[in-house]
């Protein structure tokens, strides 16, 4: 019975999601990690950047919540160094600055979404929840399915995201708003659906972080030769739909 009892323990803690904390601030590390742990996550620490990138290299992760000073190299340089390692975990990251130019320059690095100091940890946890569903939605699976657009193919089983044959890298987060315009393509996608379905219901922030992704997106899948595929329906929101051929 005991060993039964074990087994079933072990089942438990396996099937928590895991959630690596980056933080040079120990009584921060400490409260966020009791807030998780409370709400059912298992949790792990790292106090500098090279510690968490030896910890997101070997073990998986369902979430990093990673800040953005730390005493080695920024959250941002973390972030770059992951996603150039081939890394797709989801981050999250948290900042003091509130800058427009920063904000993107946390995108770039590969960051899913950040927070700004002081936040409150309702916050903080509601977008944790809504990353994690995010992600089981769009977690791969051996019956995935095929999609394709305008020479444009995502197989939602393994990912993977081509045009033309050549494959195509996207962060987390591009990867669902993709996924988001090309289940229903040739149909106009509002905003506000948008930020409902990619960020979460309980997404706060200002939605200009969409037409970030959406020039993200571009650059990525739209080729000079061949048509457009995301078009801007102005007042509206966004829909993926052959254009005219990008010059």
């Amino acid at each position: 019975m005991a060993g039964e009892a074990d087994t079933q323990q072990q089942q438990i803690r396996q099937r928590q999601p895991q959630m690596l904390i980056v933080d040079d601030d120990p009584e921060l590390r400490r409260f966020l990690a009791g807030e998780l742990q409370a709400e059912g996550y298992a949790t792990s620490e790292a106090a500098n950047g090279q510690a968490a990138l030896v910890q997101v290299r070997t073990t998986a992760w369902d979430l990093v919540i990673l800040d953005w000073t730390l005493p080695d190299f920024s959250g941002v340089e973390v972030c770059r160094r992951m996603r150039s390692s081939g890394i797709t975990v989801p981050v999250l990251i948290l900042t003091a600055r509130d800058d427009v130019r920063e904000r993107v320059e946390a995108l770039d690095s590969g960051a899913d979404d950040f927070i700004t100091k002081p936040f409150s940890i309702e916050e903080l946890l509601a977008r944790v929840r809504a990353r994690l569903r995010r992600s089981s939605l769009n977690s791969p699976t051996a019956s995935g399915e095929t999609l394709s657009l305008g020479g444009l193919v995502v197989n939602t089983g393994s990912r993977e995201v081509s045009r033309n044959g050549t494959p195509i890298h996207l962060t987390v987060r591009e990867y669902d708003l993709l996924l988001c315009l090309l289940r229903e393509p040739n149909q106009v996608h509002p905003r506000e659906v948008i930020l409902r379905t990619v960020w979460g219901e309980n997404h706060f922030g200002d939605d200009n972080l969409l037409d970030v992704y959406i020039r993200y997106l571009r650059k990525k899948v739209e080729q000079a030769g061949q048509p457009t595929l995301i078009q801007t329906v102005r007042g509206v929101g966004f829909m993926l739909k052959e254009g005219a051929v990008r010059s």
